[in-house]
């Protein structure tokens, strides 16, 4: 049997499996569970928004009766302290992990696991970090602390999208910050070095490609009343080798920020390539060979809304076509969404796009979406998680999730404007623009009616154009 810290443990990470918080994402090793690699997404209404954050927890064999050594990994090189909390050392300084004297019921007990932990450091990261600093939690009227508390806010958010997205991105893509490739290692027979595993590489890559629109918006929203080239303001509570020093670049996150998505975008199309190139179907593509013809076989019986093709016959890139179902807000519409595998899926998760523009609050304007689901090993779950934000009767309203601003304003402040937005997009796309003049309004009509427009005005004198 198991020692009682690791029947702890299991039991806490089932949990967290079956209840996943958005923000929040573990990996482990199912051979030692001691050691967990936690990545927390910042919350997005603060300086800290959508940025990638990693902690590493060690766990000994005194758990849960003593708390686990957490420390945060994200910091620069050891250069850059992200909160008055988290130093630049990796030190957390939490009451409920003993590293902080706290007040009286504050201090770690067996009740408390990883979920509470977690949970507790992702608070730290709240609208005004400056005041989790001890002795500053009532300093806000003090203008002079008021004033490093904007400043301090100001550079967290430059430097949450440099060092947590870019520089992280950027390693991950073997780039430097200009784009230039850095020299891959070789070893004896100059052969490339296979790069060290990284944790959490490809949800940070899956969490780029949703952000990319709104880590832009940021930049520009940021950039206002700052100076390239102007220092960040050293708070009273920094000092030399446990503080964020540095100066403001706008321009240069900007333009790391696209040549990141274009090596993305590279990437992902590298794998449509080699599947196009494959004269043998094996392993892990073959596997997903049998997938799609058990999916197909399923659709064929139950689903007459799904089709399904292999893109030029490659089983690496799946076309879904899904049409709305009649009496919806998306009948008579169809999308086009492409899955795009890996030949290393399921290690590496499919990335998908829809190529009709869908009008959604939890789908960004280039049309990468966000779906419900954790890692998956059969193809069928992305399936029911695109589906399922196709048909569901509200989106997911957590913050993390929205990645259209303005669909997501237009859902929940004007709800029949949202719908007369989506049906207008869908009956654009699928027919025709026609201009009633007697009524001197503008009425979409959708191709698929098959009816003449002039049917549709009860005015006989009117003249009614159709337009493409």
């Amino acid at each position: 049997m198991s020692a009682p810290h690791l029947q702890r443990l299991t039991r806490e990470l089932n949990d967290i499996v079956k209840n996943p918080d958005h923000s929040i994402h573990v990996e482990y090793n199912d051979e030692d569970l001691t050691t967990i690699n936690a990545l927390l997404i910042g919350p997005a209404s603060t300086a800290y928004g959508l940025g990638m954050f990693d902690f590493r927890m060690s766990f000994g064999k005194d758990y849960p009766t003593n708390p686990p050594k957490v420390v945060i990994t994200t910091t620069n090189g050891g250069r850059t302290r992200f909160n008055p909390n988290l130093y630049a050392t990796g030190k957390v300084c939490l009451s409920i992990l003993g590293t902080w004297r706290g007040e009286p019921g504050e201090q770690w007990s067996s009740a408390h696991g990883i979920s509470s932990v977690l949970l507790s450091i992702h608070s730290l990261m709240g609208d005004n970090p400056y005041l989790n600093e001890p002795g500053f939690e009532n300093s806000m009227n003090n203008p002079e602390h008021k004033k490093q508390a904007d400043a301090y806010n100001k550079k967290i958010r430059h430097e949450t999208i440099r060092i947590s997205v870019c520089q992280r991105l950027e390693g991950y893509l073997g780039i430097d910050s200009k784009g230039l490739k850095l020299p891959v290692e070789k070893d004896d027979d100059s052969i490339p070095v296979r790069r060290p595993h990284q944790p959490h590489e490809d949800i940070c890559k899956q969490i780029f490609l949703m952000y990319y629109q709104l880590y832009l918006d940021a930049i520009k929203e940021a950039s206002t009343g700052v100076n390239k080239g102007q220092l960040f303001l050293i708070t009273r509570f920094e000092s030399t080798g446990n503080q964020m020093a540095g100066t403001y670049d706008y321009e240069s996150l900007e333009r790391r920020l696209i040549i990141i998505r274009k090596f993305l975008d590279e990437e992902t199309e590298s794998w449509a390539d080699e599947g196009r190139k494959l004269k043998e179907v094996w392993g892990p593509v073959a596997t997903l060979q049998r997938q799609y013809e058990e999916v197909v076989a399923k659709l064929q019986k139950e689903n007459n809304t799904i089709t399904m093709e292999l893109d030029e016959g490659s089983p690496l890139t799946w076309t879904m076509i899904y049409f709305g179902r009649p009496m919806t807000n998306l009948d008579g519409g169809m999308w086009k969404i492409r899955i795009q595998f890996s030949s290393r899926f399921p290690e590496e998760a499919p990335r998908i796009q829809f190529k009709t523009p869908f009008f959604h609050p939890n789908v960004t304007e280039d049309g990468v979406p966000w779906l419900d689901i954790r890692r998956a090993d059969h193809v069928e779950d992305y399936i029911k998680a695109i589906t399922n934000l196709l048909e569901r009767d509200d989106p997911c309203s957590d913050p993390s999730t929205l990645l259209n601003p303005e669909a997501s304003k237009m859902y929940w402040n004007d709800r029949k404007e949202y719908n007369r937005k989506l049906r207008r997009v869908i009956d654009l796309r699928n027919g025709n623009f026609v201009s009633c003049h007697c009524f001197h309004l503008h009425t979409y009509y959708p191709a698929y009616l098959a009816i003449d427009a002039l049917s549709y005005c009860k005015n006989s004198q009117c003249a009614v154009t159709p337009e493409k």
